[in-house]
């Protein structure tokens, strides 16, 4: 099956269990990979055939910053049912990266989730 790979998109948005993190906000990162069938837009060459990526990003972008959730793991589930309703993809994966998640005791380069969605587990 083929692939759409968005990756590195930031977005500022209002995430976290704490009332800091839903009044300052902070950066979030998402890798966006769609699974679709490409191959009429690879014979036509047709942007109508495929899954836009700026209509993805813009979407996820629009889903982000549109509420202000708890969990990170609420907010990319949100993001991947979003893409699956909007465009004729067979599945969606989402990594959601938190690069400063408030936690003191430790050094990292961000916490995250990563949810799958597939148009199967709909029918």
């Amino acid at each position: 099956m083929d692939k759409i790979l968005i990756r590195g998109l930031r977005v500022f948005a209002y995430h976290g269990v704490n009332n800091e993190e839903k009044e300052s906000g902070q950066p979030f990162e998402l890798d966006i990979t769609i699974t679709a069938d490409l191959s009429k837009a690879c014979e036509t060459d047709c942007i109508h055939d495929t899954v836009s990526y700026s209509e993805v990003i813009r979407l996820a972008t629009e889903v982000m910053r549109s509420r202000k959730n708890n969990l990170i793991e609420c907010a990319a589930a949100l993001v991947a049912d979003a893409i699956l309703d909007s465009f004729p993809v067979k599945s969606v994966t989402v990594l959601l990266k938190k690069p400063k998640a408030p936690i003191k005791s430790a050094v990292f380069g961000y916490v995250g989730v990563e949810i799958t969605r597939t148009r199967d587990e709909r029918l």
